[in-house]
């Protein structure tokens, strides 16, 4: 399931991400590119020596973590790896997956995958993230503020900037819920539910889906 969220960073904190970044802090993408993807990916990243990295990557968490739509569909059991990037023109990351496992000393898998757009989509050109589905490739390239949300299991790549500097905030998921399609299941459920309860309040049949919810969500969860 892919999906976008609307300034899931408020102006404030946009603003305090972006003017935290500084230019002289970023280093070469390739350290936390994993053997394949080294040969594609272009782009700078904030070192992970710097000591508001900590900072930033919270806020991300939290501002995540507070939003309904988020919380629903992607199950989260953690955010984490969260990195801060840059492609000034002629950068860019060809086409790679994300690794299936992340981190050193402890491990977590990269389920989900999010990328928030910190640069005004106005501010460059080129730079659109590509989703490779099955039915073809899916480019975005959102406002300032915004994320979209995809299975880390697919194909993607980010089109060369050709002007302009794109940032951008990109982290993983582990997911409380392995499985896609039970994730999928599980947000149509609640999805469900909550529009019930909007519309008549907590009735038998919202008893019965928040039942059937909460049951697979008991077998289903890691």
């Amino acid at each position: 399931m892919i999906f976008s969220i609307d300034d899931v960073l408020t102006s404030e904190e946009l603003k305090f991400v972006v003017n935290s970044l500084n230019e002289s802090d970023f280093v070469d993408g390739k350290i936390t590119a994993g053997w394949h993807a080294k040969l594609v990916k272009n782009n700078t990243q904030i070192s992970s020596q710097i000591g508001y990295l900590q900072e930033l990557r919270s806020l991300v968490e939290t501002a995540l973590e507070r939003h309904p739509l988020f919380k629903s569909a992607v199950q989260p059991k953690i955010i984490h790896s969260i990195q801060f990037s840059r492609y000034e023109p002629g950068m860019s990351y060809g086409t790679h997956v994300d690794n299936a496992l992340m981190g050193d000393r402890e491990f977590w898998r990269s389920d989900v995958s999010f990328t928030i757009f910190l640069s005004s989509s106005s501010s460059f050109t080129g730079g659109e993230l590509v989703i490779e589905c099955s039915d073809g490739d899916r480019d975005y390239k959102l406002e300032a503020g915004s994320a979209i949300v995809y299975p880390s299991s697919t194909l993607h790549r980010v089109e060369t900037v050709t002007d302009g500097i794109r940032l951008a905030a990109v982290g993983w998921v582990q997911s409380l819920v392995r499985d896609p399609n039970q994730r999928e299941i599980l947000f149509d459920l609640d999805t469900a539910r909550r529009s019930i309860f909007a519309k008549e309040g907590k009735t038998i049949e919202f008893d019965l889906i928040s039942k059937s919810y909460a049951n697979l969500l008991r077998q289903w969860a890691e």
